[in-house]
Parts: structure tokens; sequence; C-alpha cells
């Protein structure tokens, strides 16, 4: 007589190997469009394929990787955030204003441009979570009045705030400029917190069954306005990779970023 835990256990195998394998699909799919492209790009132009465009691509995506790492985390809660564009050019405007209104040094005018973003996805994360609102309309509130304080701060011009942020733009070696790999390291640390912590877990397990979370024991509430709030820290951070690159602080800054900042998820899995 055949044991059933054996059988059991012979019939699963194949359905996990099966998928392991779409798993394995998907990023082979992925890595095989992302090689298409290069090699498109690559026959257009001879130029496309050398050391120096990546380094241009590398240098110039710092921002969209943290933002990105931001909204993977609300996307996982079952969120979505759209103000992340109009709350970048709010904390790049509140640095302008500190630096060029203020007088303020360079770390304190960076620390009060990242408090403000982070504030704002305080606000979108506690009305959602207080008054059951979905995210989509209070961020949509959010960007319009992160957008507005931002024309406020600057008098609706861009503020040229000088080389005080280049340092972050810089080439070190390599070509590699420390934005970059701050960016890498935000990126590493945040696959670590939702592999490897009870933290990371929880938002996993809010995203599948909010329900299920709450009768173990667990309120989700706190973690949700936590995903908003680290976007905000995330998107002031941003600005400042940007301030280092223009030198200076646009109000208009920003617009539309919401959505390459959703397909960079969307797309990177």
């Amino acid at each position: 007589m055949s044991d059933p835990t054996s059988s059991a256990t012979a019939a699963a195998a194949p359905t996990l190997r099966r998928g392991n394998y779409f798993g394995l699909g998907t990023y082979l799919g992925l890595a095989g469009a992302l090689l298409a492209m290069i090699a498109l790009f690559s026959a257009l132009s001879s130029h496309f394929l050398s050391y120096g465009t990546f380094l241009a691509i590398a240098n110039q995506i710092p921002d969209l990787v943290v933002l990105a790492v931001g909204m993977t985390f609300i996307l996982i809660v079952g969120g979505i955030d759209l103000s992340v564009g109009s709350v970048l050019a709010l904390a790049a405007s509140a640095v302008s204003l500190a630096t060029l209104g203020w007088g303020w040094g360079v770390l304190p005018a960076a620390m009060l441009g990242m408090a403000c973003a982070t504030l704002a996805g305080c606000v979108t994360g506690s009305i959602t979570v207080a008054w059951r609102i979905p995210s989509f309309i209070v961020s949509l509130g959010v960007l319009e009045m992160a957008r507005g304080l931002a024309y406020q701060m600057t008098d609706s011009r861009t503020a040229y705030i000088g080389d005080a942020y280049a340092w972050l733009s810089n080439p070190l070696a390599f070509g590699i400029s420390p934005a970059f790999v701050i960016a890498l390291l935000v990126m590493f640390a945040a696959q670590a917190v939702l592999t490897r912590t009870v933290f990371g877990r929880y938002l996993i397990g809010i995203g599948t069954n909010e329900e299920a979370v709450r009768l173990a024991g667990v309120n989700p509430k706190p973690y949700k306005i936590a995903v908003f709030a680290l976007m905000g820290l995330l998107a002031g951070l941003a600005a400042l990779f940007q301030i280092s690159r223009l030198e200076a602080a646009d109000p208009n800054a920003g617009v539309g970023l919401e959505l390459q900042v959703i397909a960079a998820v969307v797309i990177g899995g």
C-alpha cells in the first residue's frame, strides 16, 4: 500500500518545478527584452555600445532608482502614490528656500527638504488609513498641494542654488557618481528589508491578505503609513540628486515622473 504523504509530495514536486520554471522564465524574458533593446540601439548607432553611454545612463538614473524602491513598498501593500513628482519638487523648493532665503547650510537645508517630503508622505498615508480613502485619490490631492507649495516657495521661478550639492554628481572611481552608489545601497537595503526582516514579511502579508494579518494580531495601519513616509523620504533624497545635477531647484520638476516610476517597478517585476 502506498504512503499518502509520499504520493502527495511526488505529485507536488512537478508543480513546484513548473512554478520555478515560470519564475525563471519571467526574468529570462526581461533579460531577453533588455538585450534586444541594446542590440537594436547598437545597430542604429555605432556609439551606443560604449562605456561612456552606460556611464551617462548610470549617472542619470539615481533619482528614478530610489523612487522606484519607495513605490515598490507601496505597491506591495496594495497602494499607489501619484504625488512623487510633486513631492520631489516640494523638497527641492524647500532646499532652495532654506539655502537662498534663510542662509542655511548645506546639511540643514537638505534635512529640511527631506523632512518636508517625508511629512507629505505621512499625510498621504495617514489620510488613506484613517478615512479609508483610496491612496490613488489621496495622492492626487497631495500632488496638487505639494506642487502649489513648491510654486509658493520659489515664486514660480527656477531657483539657482549653485554647486553646494554638486559632490553628489561629481564622478568618483571609473566615472561613477556618489548618487549612483547611494541609489544602489538603497536598493540592496530595501531588498534585505523585504526578504530578511519581520517588517518586510508583514508588508508582504498585508498586501497578500490584510485581514489575515489583522486576525494574527498585527495592526496593519502603522505599516501602511510607514511605507508612504518612506516614499516621501526617498522623494526628498531624489530631489537632492536632481539638485546636484542641475544646481537649481525647479518647481516644475517631476511632472509626469510618477508614471515613469510606476512603469519602472512594473516592468522590473
